[in-house]
């Protein structure tokens, strides 16, 4: 039996000053800023589902995302989408009426992506 898991445990965002980022990423999440920063360069976001670790120790120009890793969901990508613009720089528009693309204040590209089943009006796994 294969030992690895079809699972996503954590992604790593560099990010250049970890405190800045964790207040940044708290604010845009709406969670708490709780736990520690880990040996002055880790601070692990509170999610639901898989993590996200930010991390300083990795940073550095040539390695920030240049196209985004993973998306952040939304139920609304309209109400998302306005949020967002008044926060960072939007790097598209609402794109088949489904998802964006912004980047962080370090530069990482990130998307925030509407569920498939939000768009028809129903909530996922919802009958």
């Amino acid at each position: 039996m294969n030992p690895i898991l079809n699972q996503i445990g954590t992604v790593f965002i560099p990010v250049r000053n970890i405190e800045v980022a964790r207040d940044w990423y708290s604010d845009l999440l709406s969670i708490p800023v709780t736990g520690d920063i880990l040996f002055g360069h880790l601070y692990a976001l509170p999610m639901i589902g898989t993590g996200i670790v930010l991390d300083s120790k990795i940073f550095s120009e040539d390695r920030i995302f240049k196209v985004p890793p993973f998306h952040f969901n939304t139920t609304n990508v309209i109400e998302a989408y306005e949020y967002m613009k008044g926060k960072v720089e939007c790097t598209t528009g609402i794109e088949h009426d489904r998802w964006f693309n912004f980047k962080d204040p370090d530069g990482n590209q990130l998307k925030i992506s509407q569920h498939r089943e939000y768009l028809h009006g129903k909530r996922p796994n919802s009958r």
